[in-house]
């Protein structure tokens, strides 16, 4: 995900998580973006300690925010990703092979 997620209100009591993975030579990570339900906006650059693949990296960001998320109070969750193989599953369209 490159700058910063658009803006959304999200529904009352909903927050909003924006995250997308990347694993390049360098190492693996990305950032996390969470907006609480008051609008209060939160940034965060994770690095993993292990070499990951592309995949890898793209499981492994959102279950990170949503530990995230879930440890300040989050209850009602909506996560936004640019993966499509994230999103075709959560969907029920793709499956791993």
């Amino acid at each position: 995900m490159m700058g910063t997620p658009p803006v959304e209100v999200p529904e009352e009591g909903v927050w909003l998580l924006h995250v997308d993975g990347l694993a390049t030579t360098h190492g693996s990570g990305d950032d996390i973006f969470i907006t609480s339900p008051q609008g209060e906006d939160m940034k965060f650059a994770i690095r993993f300690r292990f070499k990951a693949y592309n995949n890898e990296t793209e499981y492994e960001i959102p279950v990170v925010g949503m530990r995230m998320t879930h440890e300040v109070g989050a209850r009602r969750l909506m996560v936004y990703s640019n993966s499509q193989l994230i999103v075709k599953q959560a969907e029920r369209t793709y499956e791993a092979k």
